[in-house]
């Protein structure tokens, strides 16, 4: 096992900026009108992923370390409502819909390894007390 020693080391972090970068990309292709309505709202939430994970990784104690990453799995529920609500509106090109449904699928598998990620942490703080 790697030897973690930056929040950029950790995967969850770096799965997130990926993510991050696919739905920038994908929010280029939504109408124009929605540059203060949705694109903003998802841009804040997805980019507050990864910034809540680092944040968590500068934590001394695991309380607050664990409340970060619960910051980061709500950011993550937040980003995933608004990309539905945005296929919910037409906002979604259709030749966007495979890359659509490719950062769906990458937001559960983030959503996944987040969990188990909080779980790990909670078990070590158990294991301190």
């Amino acid at each position: 096992m790697a030897t973690i020693k930056s929040f950029e080391d950790l995967e969850v972090w770096q799965l997130s900026v990926e993510l991050a970068v696919k739905i920038y990309q994908l929010l280029s292709f939504f109408p124009k009108e929605e540059k203060y309505g949705i694109i903003d709202q998802l841009k804040r939430a997805i980019v507050s992923i990864s910034a809540n994970i680092a944040e968590s990784f500068g934590r001394f104690h695991y309380k607050d370390s664990v409340k970060f990453l619960y910051n980061a799995r709500g950011s993550l529920q937040e980003s995933r409502s608004h990309l539905l609500v945005a296929e919910k509106l037409g906002q979604i090109p259709k030749s966007k819909y495979e890359e659509y449904s490719q950062i769906l699928k990458d937001l559960k598998n983030l959503e996944v390894k987040l969990n188990n990620f909080i779980s790990v942490i909670i078990k070590r703080s158990k294991s301190v007390e």
